[in-house]
Formats: C-alpha cells, sequence, structure tokens
C-alpha cells in the first residue's frame, strides 16, 4: 500500500515538474495560461464563448483548448466566438495532465496567444490535483448545484485562484442562498475572491478577462492556504506559490493590451527545476515542439492501475 502511495505521489510530483516548466515557457512568450474547473454543466462553456468573443472585440489574442470525454461539441460552440479553438478528446480519462497539454499546444498555438483559456474536463475530482502550468485556476459552480458544493469538493475550491457562480439569472427560482455559499468557500479557501455571472443576461460577463489581463500584467493572485483539507498534504504545486502569488483582488482594466508578439519555445525534453509560479511576461523566441512525456494517474484518485499508469492519449479534432 504505502508503495502504491509513493508511486501516485512520484506521478504527481512528475506532472508538477512539467507544469512548471510550461508556466515558464509560455511566460517567457508573453502567454498566461488559464484553467476552468468545474462540474458538468455549470454553464463553463457558455461565460467563455462569451469571453471570448469579448476579448476578440476587444483586440486581446486569446485562444482556447477544450476537453472531453467525447463530441465535438464545446469547440463548435466556442469557435463562434472567432478565436482559435482545438478540441481534445480524451477518450474517457476524466482530466487532462501537462503532458497532455502540451502535446496538443504544439505546433497550434498562435504565437501572439495573450490568454490561453483551458476548458478542463467537466469534473471536480480527477482535475483539481493536477497542475497545468496555468498562471490563474479559476473553479466554476452554478447557483442550481447547491450551496454546499466547495465543502463536498475541498480540493477543487481550496486550489482556486477565482470562483465564479455561474446561472446568477436562476439563483432566486432555485432559491440559491448565497451567504451560505459564500461560507463554505470561505471555509476552504478563506479570503478567494467569488464573483458572480450569467452569460444568459450578461451579469459578470467580462470579469474572468478582466482577471486574466490582471495576472498578464504581472498583477498577484489569489494564494490558496487550503486550510481545513486534506489536499494540504499533497504537497501541490498550487498548494504553495512563489511570493509572486499573494492574496489580492485584482481589479485591472479589461482594455485591449498591445504585447508585442513573439514566438515561445516548447520543447518536450527534461523537466525544469525552475520556481513553478514566476509569473512574468517576457518576450522570448522560439517555436512549440511536441513531445512524450509520461503521466499517470492522481494518487488521491483511482482511475486505473497505480503501476502502468496506460492512459490513452488523447485526440484531437478540430472544427471544420
Amino acid at each position: 500500500m504505502c508503495r502504491t502511495v509513493e508511486l501516485r505521489q512520484a506521478v504527481l510530483a512528475r506532472n508538477d515538474d512539467g507544469a512548471r516548466e510550461l508556466r515558464a515557457e509560455l511566460a517567457a512568450r508573453g502567454t498566461v495560461a488559464v484553467n476552468l474547473l468545474s462540474s458538468p454543466g455549470s454553464g463553463k462553456t457558455a461565460l467563455l464563448e462569451a469571453e471570448l468573443g469579448l476579448a476578440r472585440r476587444r483586440g486581446v489574442p486569446v485562444a482556447a483548448l477544450t476537453a472531453d470525454l467525447a463530441t465535438e461539441n464545446d469547440a463548435v460552440r466556442l469557435a463562434r466566438s472567432g478565436a482559435p479553438v482545438k478540441q481534445v478528446l480524451t477518450d474517457g480519462l476524466c482530466h487532462l495532465e501537462t503532458a497532455m497539454l502540451r502535446e496538443h499546444l504544439a505546433g497550434w498555438l498562435p504565437p501572439d496567444t495573450r490568454l490561453l483559456f483551458v476548458e478542463n474536463v467537466g469534473n471536480l475530482v480527477c482535475p483539481a490535483s493536477y497542475d497545468l502550468g496555468e498562471s490563474l485556476r479559476v473553479v466554476l459552480a452554478s447557483t442550481t448545484e447547491g450551496e454546499d458544493k466547495p465543502l463536498k469538493y475541498p480540493t477543487a475550491f481550496g486550489l482556486a485562484n477565482l470562483v465564479l457562480v455561474t446561472k446568477a439569472d436562476l439563483a432566486e427560482a432555485v432559491e440559491f442562498d448565497e451567504a451560505a455559499f459564500l461560507a463554505s468557500v470561505a471555509r476552504v479557501n478563506p479570503g478567494v475572491e467569488v464573483l458572480f455571472t450569467s452569460a444568459r443576461t450578461g451579469q459578470g460577463v467580462g470579469v474572468l478577462l478582466e482577471r486574466a489581463l490582471a495576472v498578464l500584467d504581472g498583477a498577484a493572485v489569489h494564494r490558496p492556504v487550503m486550510a481545513g483539507t486534506a489536499a494540504a498534504s499533497h504537497g501541490h504545486a498550487h498548494a504553495a506559490p512563489s511570493p509572486s502569488l499573494h492574496l489580492s483582488s485584482a481589479h485591472a482594466s479589461s482594455s485591449a493590451h498591445g504585447h508585442p508578439s513573439t514566438d515561445g519555445h516548447l520543447s518536450a525534453d527534461g523537466h525544469s527545476s525552475t520556481d513553478g509560479h514566476s509569473h512574468g511576461h517576457g518576450h522570448g523566441d522560439g517555436h512549440l515542439h511536441g513531445g512524450d512525456h509520461a503521466h499517470g494517474d492522481d494518487h488521491a484518485h483511482a482511475h486505473g492501475p497505480a503501476d502502468g499508469h496506460a492512459h490513452p492519449h488523447a485526440r484531437v479534432a478540430e472544427p471544420s
């Protein structure tokens, strides 16, 4: 049993090493990655579509990679925004890992991309433990899901840099208890910013773009402390960011940002030991290279044999 735990911890450690490397490489090309996590049906895709459309209208170079077990439906919807979009089909795997993300960014991510939105698989369990090299982790929950959602999924909410409540227009109809929800969030992630949105009415549309642009401009983001949750013992990169990730609420203008276009260099070789949360956005030159990175199981969730880690490689389908 101890051997299994150690092996799973090693798998997460390897993923975190890759995430630190990818984060640094994205920063060197002037790109910030935003990891979006939620349950299925939260309204994540609808909100992201609205945010991408707004970014395009404001001249912000954005791209989106969306992951799902099957169908290209989400990519088709997001592509209506006019932003570059790629669909990753995971063949049943319930989360993305850094090696998978790197593989699908290679040769695809436009060189002038300033914000990369990663719509993770609809799941608040498996994806929570995997750092994808993001600079901003956002967890979404709809008003229809109940006020105790953060208490049921403390790892996901406890590691969030920002929490968005979706379908705010339905709050009254479903008797959503806002105070109870905020109290639940505060128990697992004290001090994290919680914002209310509705893709249908337009309420709060643009706040995700504003927060992401603020991080791109070097603003500090909330530092999760994982108070009272089991995830505090994971030693995960998100539980102990560098000093650049201090508690704050970023309130930046969402106007277009004229960062110079650059080419990043995403190599697939060894995992760097650089600090995992160095979020400067320097402007380097280079290229995106694919690579074969070993990836395995979350030590907290059983997705298959712990010794084999034979996850199927995700397929990519781009909307026509």
